[in-house]
């Protein structure tokens, strides 16, 4: 074996640009010419957007979730672990498995896609008592939270604890909040009709946001629209209200008003991957600043894409203009990345990133949507079917497409059953607990620990 003489490649983060990123190198390089690693906790990549349908029990989460060893000819080596910091000089990267082992990967090319974590501010109890959005476990544990929520509140005696259990608190009125409002509220909506000693009227779902609008990027009508849906369910929206504080059977609004609760979902937005940060590179808003055609400048052998990378968004010919960290361009920013790996290995030119935007679906559950094809507004059962027929033509495997189709029926004909699964029973989950943003390096830690030849280094 002369597997020393071949290029390696390094992919981080198993997301919609990353897979996407391995995939086209495995269809267009030969085994001969490279080889090729992806640094990942889970192998299977996670289609995102779906998340709150698995919270509220219309899809199974392993619909969700594409396996990556799934095909027969996969070749690609996974590291089961996270990055934790990137010596550029050195072309090492620091890799945490998940046994917490701390092991270096020499790489000749990095491709960093690791994504996104949850923006959380210092408000003080949010990462201790809030829920968040961003992973399969965490969508499997709202939904089993959810529904203790109203079995506890079932069997209580007493008025106080029964009407805090049946208030529901989510912040962010972004595509992510909204979807998990409105589809967790359909989930109580349906499951209450099982209790009969509860009063559907003391469940009351909040969905509040420090912006003036709910989904700003849909424009004036459509947010109104999807805002008009909620109310009608009863969803109470407050705009320009964050939260102060938050308890473990309270949260304070900024507004003043103190809601009695267990729990508090944050969807508040996201931000870059702390591994950018190890890097000691210029960033913008957070995000690696790349070229357009997704390379770091001044480091040989660094591409950088997806939520964690400001690419330039050639297509709207605005000089600062970025894409926004979304499934749609993570997608087609994988592809083209890998293609120009392809090109520096075999002495070919750089070709730059241009995608116009195809516009915006938001499904709100039932026959609900909101959703802006091509800049065309839809409402209803049209936009209902314009948002699932986009995320199921966008999972990438025939496998998963047959699971949320039938998913999709079953639910629709049989309904759900509301069971819990006792995912983590008795061990409280919160943000702190599903995202490590406090395993990650410092570049001087960084560069300490590849100099001092750590497990797998190059004096090693």
């Amino acid at each position: 074996m002369n597997n020393v003489t071949r290029p390696r490649i390094l992919v981080v983060g198993a997301g919609f640009a990353g897979v996407e990123c391995v995939r086209r190198l495995e269809r267009k390089l030969a085994p001969s010419e490279a080889d090729v690693t992806l640094v990942t906790p889970f192998a299977y990549q996670l289609y995102l957007p779906l998340l709150p349908q698995v919270a509220s029990g219309v899809l199974t989460p392993q619909s969700i979730a594409l396996s990556l060893r799934r095909s027969k000819k996969y070749r690609t080596r996974i590291i089961p672990g996270g990055a934790i910091g990137v010596d550029l000089k050195s072309k090492v990267c620091v890799i945490r498995t998940i046994t917490d082992q701390t092991v270096a990967e020499p790489y000749d090319y990095i491709v960093l896609a690791p994504g996104s974590v949850t923006r959380t501010f210092d408000i003080p109890g949010l990462t201790e008592h809030a829920f968040g959005m961003k992973t399969l476990a965490e969508a499997a544990y709202i939904r089993d939270h959810v529904i203790s929520q109203l079995d506890l509140a079932d069997a209580s005696q007493d008025p106080a604890e029964r009407a805090s259990r049946l208030q529901f608190v989510v912040v962010g009125g972004g595509y992510a909040g909204t979807e998990t409002a409105a589809c967790l509220q359909r989930l109580t909506h349906a499951a209450v009709k099982r209790y009969p000693r509860l009063d559907p009227g003391l469940i009351k779902w909040h969905l509040i946001d420090i912006a003036p609008r709910l989904m700003p990027e849909l424009g004036d009508k459509l947010g109104r629209s999807a805002q008009e849906i909620l109310g009608r369910r009863g969803i109470d929206i407050s705009l320009g209200v964050s939260i102060e504080k938050a308890g473990p059977n309270e949260v304070t609004f900024t507004d003043g008003r103190v809601v009695p609760t267990h729990t508090l979902i944050w969807t508040a937005g996201v931000v870059a991957s702390p591994l950018i940060a190890t890097l000691g590179a210029e960033t913008v808003r957070g995000r690696l600043a790349v070229t357009s055609e997704m390379t770091l400048r001044g480091h040989d052998g660094v591409f950088a894409l997806g939520d964690a990378a400001a690419v330039p968004d050639m297509a709207k010919g605005e000089e600062d203009a970025i894409c926004p960290p979304t499934a749609q361009h993570s997608m087609r920013q994988g592809p083209r990345v890998a293609d120009n790996i392809i090109a520096t290995l075999r002495n070919q030119p750089l070709r730059p990133y241009v995608h116009k935007d195809l516009g915006l679906v938001v499904d709100l559950g039932g026959k609900d949507a909101v959703s802006k094809p091509l800049g065309i507004e839809l409402r209803g059962l049209p936009a209902q079917v314009v948002a699932r027929g986009y995320h199921w033509s966008a999972l990438r495997t025939n496998v998963a497409k047959i699971r949320v189709l039938t998913n999709w029926t079953l639910n629709a004909v049989a309904g759900d059953d509301f069971v819990r699964t006792g995912f983590q029973t008795r061990k409280p989950m919160r943000l702190k607990d599903f995202e490590y943003s406090d395993a990650y390096m410092t570049p001087e830690q960084v560069r300490a620990y590849v100099e001092s030849g750590g497990p797998g280094g190059p004096s090693a």
